[in-house]
């Protein structure tokens, strides 16, 4: 039953800050006993990284999809779709860890 800040935006996301005192069950200098209490929360009205990052991904995957139906219609680069569409599903992939690990946090305390 330590005492830890904690940090929160507007999302949700959440993250462990200073530690702010240590409970009487651990009676040796500078460690915790492992629970930790929250002492004061700090909200962010802003996107956490994660979020960013999704946000990022996904711009790019639209980007890149709008590329590949340019290249469609002009019919002469079919290596290239290729490629692009290979691309865009190994970041849908990166896209969908990111939100799982924002929705396991978001669940968390």
């Amino acid at each position: 039953m330590c005492w830890f800040d904690q940090t929160k935006w507007q999302c949700g996301y959440w993250k462990w800050d200073s530690f702010r005192g240590q409970c009487n069950k651990e009676h040796r200098m500078g460690e915790t006993c492992g629970l930790k209490l929250i002492n004061y929360t700090t909200e962010i009205q802003a996107n956490c990284k994660v979020c960013d990052q999704i946000t990022k991904k996904k711009r790019r995957v639209k980007k890149m999809s709008e590329d590949v139906q340019r290249w469609q219609y002009e019919g002469n680069r079919w290596a290239t779709i290729e490629k692009t569409n290979d691309d865009i599903a190994e970041i849908n992939g990166q896209i969908e860890d990111l939100m799982r690990l924002h929705d396991e946090r978001t669940r968390s305390v």
